[in-house]
């Protein structure tokens, strides 16, 4: 299995995963130095995100919002 989440690493080398993650037990990981500043976020944004995302991910929601997703010729 491969899974890529967003971490932030600051100058002393430790490594901040931004969402919560479940493994099954301890895994090896690679790590990828993005050339840009980390942008500030919000811990409202943050705690907010898996609340909103129970609404977002229903199959209403989807149904709803599916006329954008149909493909124009």
């Amino acid at each position: 299995m491969v899974l890529a989440v967003e971490a932030l690493i600051d100058t002393a080398g430790n490594v901040k995963v931004l969402h919560p993650i479940t493994i099954s037990a301890a895994r090896r990981a690679f790590v990828v130095i993005i050339d840009e500043p980390s942008l500030p976020v919000a811990e409202t944004a943050l705690l907010s995100e898996a609340v909103l995302a129970e609404d977002w991910l229903r199959p209403e929601e989807d149904a709803a919002w599916s006329y954008l997703q149909q493909a124009t010729s």
